[in-house]
């Protein structure tokens, strides 16, 4: 049997610590505010404009997990900043999109017109986390740039 008395901080612990940062504290509101959109939107006459807060949601999560377990730095393959990236600023998009639809449309649906209030709020949400990367992205780049002077 191995010894689990002397492992490192168990997924209790990581979690703990990771909804303190400012990423895991967006990716958890990102998953909140998803929830809610999905119970709205389930509550709506109109259920078929949960599809991007369900997809949404499960993205969040499943980075929220890489993140916090620290897996993004054991796996290589992926280069997990620009896909978070793409994954964010997609979601801001799909968001916007359907928010507008939903509030739009959504005259005599009080649940459909809150889903999409709160689609709106997610949209600005997913928005900022975009930014965010967009800014880590942009620091990096600085830091690592490489020289273009020809002598040596």
């Amino acid at each position: 049997m191995a010894d689990t008395t002397a492992s490192g901080p168990n997924c209790v612990e990581r979690l703990k610590s990771y909804v303190k940062t400012p990423k895991g504290s967006i990716l958890a509101a990102e998953i909140l505010i998803s929830f809610i959109i999905i119970i709205c939107y389930a509550a709506s006459r109109y259920g078929g404009y949960s599809a991007v807060a369900i997809c949404e949601m499960i993205f969040a999560i499943v980075f929220f997990g890489i993140f916090m377990m620290e897996m993004d730095k054991q796996i290589k393959v992926v280069n997990w900043v620009w896909t978070d990236l793409f994954r964010a600023g997609i979601g801001a998009v799909l968001y916007i999109i359907t928010s507008l639809i939903c509030v739009i449309r959504g005259a005599g649906d009080g649940a459909l017109i809150a889903g999409g209030v709160f689609g709106l709020i997610a949209g600005l949400l997913f928005a900022y986390d975009t930014y965010t990367i967009y800014l880590q992205i942009k620091s990096t780049r600085q830091h690592t740039a490489a020289s273009t002077d020809d002598r040596v």
